[in-house]
């Protein structure tokens, strides 16, 4: 939890020192905001193990942030962050959320018109106030509105990856108890939604009212909304809600699938029972005399309805029932089933660390290759690589692969910018030389739709460019998908024999499950990239997976479940 928290100070500075324009230090306490965030282990113990100079090991993380985090831990706040609100006391975090509204942006409209907050910016919008600043417009008015709106359509959901360590920390604190036999987390969580707002947790005890208080004791609970001897509903420091209900052994299969849902899946599901004269609910499935014939698990459900047991992942009522009644459900792609990792950026460009430390750790969590895809020239703001910076990092890698034959493959590549017109910013005979190239959009998301469509299709019609990374450009909860045909994207990709991604960075997850599902329909071949900008984030490829098997997608369609060597053969432009 502590983790989640600190990151979260680490941003503040990170957006603070940008609106000071100080340089360098904005991107030095981001990359250290996303290793404290990805670290596997509780800070506090980290530090105590490894001490100041381990810190230092991490990604972004030099002797000035080492203090700061020390000092986090010792008074639950940085001093230097206290004297920058004091100074600028505006709620940057929740400003800074909205497209087009950068931290820079944020001091000029403190300074010039008071603005603290999201409803002074929406005010001070509707009434037009911010056009009649120098660098404003009408246009600046109604994109910033739009960022508005967009994000309170989030809702206060919080995007699954960055809450799962929080979740998996609660459950391991619930499984210490003696007291519970089960527990389990149900509800969008445990379908994989890409967000979620609140968590459920279905716990099996003979003592429950014992599991309510250890629940509330819990070191990160802030406050109880309601305690009771069979369900408790707390809300977490990280402002995250978790109800926990202890169910009957014999009922617990059928409260997992109640709670678990979709709404949608479970009318679906108790229609299906009313036909044959039964009853559906939480407590179990009843025949026509009201008594159980099953309950305990969620097999055993499935089975009496005559249905295959589905994936919660699945239970959206998009036809799965209909299948699973005929016994045809795909067979999804497994969790842990990728060998490669086909985006990896470094500390060439914008990533945290060097090449060799990415592929350490590739090696240490059982990856069989990986591709180094640093930005390209012209993405400015990463430093991102010229051809002749390309040429030599291949010339790099040739040496690694030497060095570390018979451990794992790297792969050359590139994330290669499409430009406005849809032409690339490295030319074809660098892209040749490469491995692999996923080609991306960075710039001008404000095109029309046709246009930004257009763009991509000129990329993807490039002998070279074997894939398109993260196809629609989102940001979950703070930048929607620029406009594009994405069923004409889809068409092209078949067409073209080029790789959609499926980016699993947990505010991305680009392409969305109806997508995949599309593309799978279509017969087109997905990759599964973690987007990793530090060794810490190989981990959120099962996130990947996971949006893979809400899109129906099976270890056929996606390409790195292949080894390298298939791999590399199967790429449709380079057979």
């Amino acid at each position: 939890m502590k983790n989640l928290e600190l990151a979260k100070l680490l941003r503040m500075m990170a957006l603070y020192l940008e609106m000071k324009d100080v340089p360098f230090k904005p991107q030095a306490y981001e990359r250290a905001a996303y290793s404290i965030e990805s670290l596997d282990e509780d800070i506090e113990n980290f530090v105590k193990r490894v001490g100041k100079e381990g810190l230092k090991t991490l990604p972004g993380v030099g002797e000035s942030i080492a203090e700061k985090i020390i000092e986090f831990l010792k008074t639950g706040q940085i001093k230097e962050l206290e004297e920058l609100r004091k100074e600028v006391p505006v709620d940057i975090e929740t400003l800074s959320s909205i497209e087009g509204v950068g931290p820079k942006t944020i001091f000029k409209l403190y300074k010039a018109l008071g603005i603290k907050n999201l409803e002074d910016l929406e005010k001070a919008c509707r009434e037009h106030k911010i056009r009649r600043l120098p660098g404003f417009g009408p246009q600046s008015e109604e994109k910033i509105l739009k960022g508005i709106e967009f994000y309170k359509q989030g809702g206060g959901r919080h995007i699954l990856g960055f809450i799962m360590p929080v979740v998996e920390s609660l459950i391991n604190y619930l499984k210490e108890n003696k007291d519970i036999e089960t527990v389990v987390p149900a509800g969008s969580y445990r379908r994989r939604k890409e967000t979620v707002g609140d968590i459920d947790i279905l716990a099996i005890s003979k003592n429950p009212e014992k599991v309510m208080d250890y629940f509330v004791a819990f070191p990160e609970v802030e406050h109880i909304y309601a305690k009771g001897p069979t369900k408790t509903m707390v809300r977490l420091k990280i402002g995250l809600d978790v109800d926990l209900r202890v169910v009957e052994k014999e009922s617990f299969g059928a409260a997992l699938a109640y709670f678990t849902g979709s709404k949608d899946h479970n009318i679906q599901m108790r229609e299906l029972a009313i036909k044959k004269g039964w009853k559906l609910n939480e407590y179990g499935l009843f025949d026509q005399n009201g008594k159980k014939i099953a309950g305990e698990t969620e097999e055993e459900i499935y089975e009496k309805l005559g249905l295959q047991w589905i994936p919660p992942e699945l239970r959206e009522n998009g036809g799965e029932i209909q299948l699973a009644l005929q016994r045809k459900l795909p067979k999804l792609i497994e969790y842990g089933s990728l060998k490669g990792d086909l985006q990896v950026q470094t500390n060439w460009t914008d990533g945290g660390n060097s090449i060799e430390e990415m592929v350490g750790e590739a090696i240490k969590i059982g990856l069989k290759y990986i591709c180094i895809t640093d930005h390209t020239k012209s993405l400015a703001v990463t430093g991102g690589l010229d051809e002749e910076k390309l040429l030599k990092q291949m010339d790099y890698i040739e040496n690694l692969n030497k060095k570390y034959k018979g451990k794992i493959k790297i792969l050359k590549g590139a994330e290669v910018n499409i430009l406005k017109d849809g032409s690339l910013d490295i030319k074809d005979e660098i892209l040749a030389k490469l491995d692999f190239v996923g080609a991306a959009i960075h710039t001008h998301f404000n095109l029309p739709k046709s246009v930004q469509t257009e763009r991509i299709i000129k990329a993807m019609k490039n002998p070279f460019v074997d894939c398109i990374f993260h196809p629609t450009g989102r940001v979950i909860n703070k930048r929607a998908p620029y406009e594009v045909d994405i069923d004409k994207i889809i068409d092209e990709a078949k067409k073209t024999n080029t790789i959609l991604e499926i980016d699993a960075y947990p505010d991305r997850l680009d392409l969305k499950d109806e997508h995949i599902r599309k593309a799978v329909e279509k017969g087109v071949k997905l990759v599964i990239d973690s987007d990793a900008h530090s060794f810490l984030h190989y981990q959120y490829l099962d996130l990947g997976v996971a949006q893979a098997r809400r899109g129906w997608a099976e270890e056929k369609d996606i390409l790195n479940t292949l080894d390298v060597e298939s791999f590399l053969k199967a790429l449709p432009k380079r057979k």
